[in-house]
């Protein structure tokens, strides 16, 4: 890629920099408490492994990493997602700028990952692993065109990382590279690259970067997949027919769900032309059609002979995130006029640059009026905060994962486990003060300590349930005298 291109791209690049630091802001004004998948990271971040559960690593790794250079933190947390996106849509838009030739395009099919709902929204609000495939499927992708337009070692070499990323991100990723394989060898004149001997290099990366999670993998393969296996199956014990029948319907709604915004959004912005642009032809649109198809029939065949019932929209992130490029690559081949669809476009994206940080912080700030909560309602860290007047604990066990990273935030240096997590196992039988914390949801009916704390105190510890207490802590953003119930108990607590 020329200066003059990458000059033409900086103020894309800026603008999404601002963005991306503007919901960096708007996280850590939020709410102090974790969602789910920001818990998940903190409370891993206990100890280094090469699997950890149905979620492959590479985001576990990538957080522990940071957090022993900066501390557990929201600021850490946010900074590497908010990063991870940043660079994926920068890869996004330099690939792009490889097959467009129309500058107004290329900044549309970039700016156009903003009106993906999946992305733009759900990946801020709490995702984490399906982040990282987005950032490992923009290298692939980025090394893959490369590899087919300016084939270099650098473009197998980024592609193996990408590959190797991905599988470490989040298993369905293997089926986009499946896919691009199969619609390259499909054309004739893409046939030499992928037979080309540069291609080792690429395998021979991919595998060294997934070495170590594959030896564990081969160990722990129940582990890894029987949740997500069990996610995917679900169908309430459906007869065989009704079963595909749930999957297909699953399938095309999340279709649908991923890409009817984009697609309705380029309708307004290009008019009568889009419905032309879908006759125009490059070998470009050809081969992301096929892209896409393979990556439908994979899911299909998973339906099929598989199980799955049960096909969530953001499982089509490794695939579909081509869309908005796949858009501009067909209206680029129609000759479609576009300084008239880019006057047009920009607004939507300034729209949705300001409503989605607003969304965010309403979905949460909006509860003192509404007086429905959200987990970012909950005060974890003012329970703690009172807690710990009464004693300082030399360890915590938390109720479940989501409650352990929570208080892993605010108490870095003390070993917090989860009884939902039997993965993490230091040795705290001389620790005490220990205390217990749990969950009291609303309408709960019972305050007393939970059956599955008291059965891990006795298979760990040897220990009797202890008197259980519970707190009671006004909820952030909490209308009037609502508050968020907590159980605890101590064991061995001084005076």
């Amino acid at each position: 890629m020329t200066e003059t291109s990458l000059r033409d791209m900086r103020w894309i690049f800026l603008l999404l920099a601002a963005y991306f630091v503007l919901q960096v802001g708007v996280r850590l004004a939020t709410s102090h408490s974790l969602d789910l998948d920001e818990a998940e990271q903190a409370f891993r971040s206990q100890w280094l492994a090469a699997g950890y559960g149905p979620q492959p690593p590479f985001y576990n790794w990538l957080q522990y990493a940071v957090f022993q250079f900066a501390g557990v933190s929201l600021v850490a947390l946010s900074v590497v997602k908010n990063l991870l996106l940043f660079i994926s849509y920068l890869l996004y838009g330099l690939t792009a700028r490889l097959i467009l030739r129309d500058k107004a395009l290329v900044a549309i099919a970039t700016l156009g990952l903003l009106t993906i709902p999946q992305m733009v929204f759900e990946m801020q609000r709490d995702l984490t692993h399906t982040v990282a495939v987005f950032f490992s499927a923009s290298i692939f992708f980025h090394g893959f065109v490369r590899s087919l337009k300016q084939p270099s070692l650098a473009s197998y070499l980024i592609t193996g990382i990408g590959i190797g990323f991905g599988l470490l991100a989040k298993y369905n990723f293997a089926i986009l590279p499946a896919a691009a394989l199969i619609a390259a060898l499909a054309d004739a004149r893409w046939r030499a690259r992928i037979f080309d001997r540069r291609l080792a290099v690429t395998a021979v990366v991919a595998l060294i970067i997934t070495l170590p999670h594959l030896f564990w993998l081969k160990d722990n393969l129940d582990f890894a997949t029987a949740r997500t296996l069990e996610k995917m199956t679900a169908s309430d014990n459906a007869s065989y027919p009704m079963q595909v029948a749930m999957g297909v319907s699953s399938l095309v709604l999340a279709i649908l769900s991923f890409a009817g915004l984009t697609v309705a959004v380029f309708a307004v912005v290009f008019g009568r032309n889009f419905r032309l642009a879908f006759a125009a032809q490059t070998e470009w649109t050809r081969l992301l059609e096929r892209m896409m198809l393979v990556f439908v029939i994979g899911i299909l065949l998973l339906i099929v002979f598989g199980g799955a019932a049960g096909i969530k929209d953001r499982w089509l992130v490794p695939m579909l995130f081509i869309l908005p490029l796949y858009l501009c690559l067909k209206v680029e081949a129609a000759a479609v006029e576009t300084d008239k669809a880019f006057r047009r476009f920009m607004p939507v994206v300034a729209v949705i640059m300001i409503g989605v940080p607003v969304a965010l912080y309403g979905s949460v700030a909006s509860a003192r009026f509404s007086g429905h909560y959200e987990r970012l309602n909950r005060p974890y860290a003012e329970m703690l905060a009172t807690l710990r007047k009464q004693a300082e604990p030399a360890a915590i066990l938390a109720g479940d994962s989501l409650l352990a990273g929570n208080l892993r935030q605010d108490i870095p240096d003390v070993p917090v486990l989860s009884v939902d997590y039997p993965g993490f196992k230091p040795d705290i039988s001389g620790r005490r003060p220990l205390l217990l914390v749990w969950l009291v949801p609303p309408k709960a009916g019972s305050e007393a300590l939970p059956p599955a704390m008291a059965q891990w105190l006795q298979t760990n510890l040897g220990l009797t349930a202890p008197e259980a207490s519970v707190i009671d802590v006004p909820y952030l953003y909490g209308r009037g005298n609502d508050s968020y119930r907590f159980g605890y108990a101590w064991i061995n607590q001084p005076g």
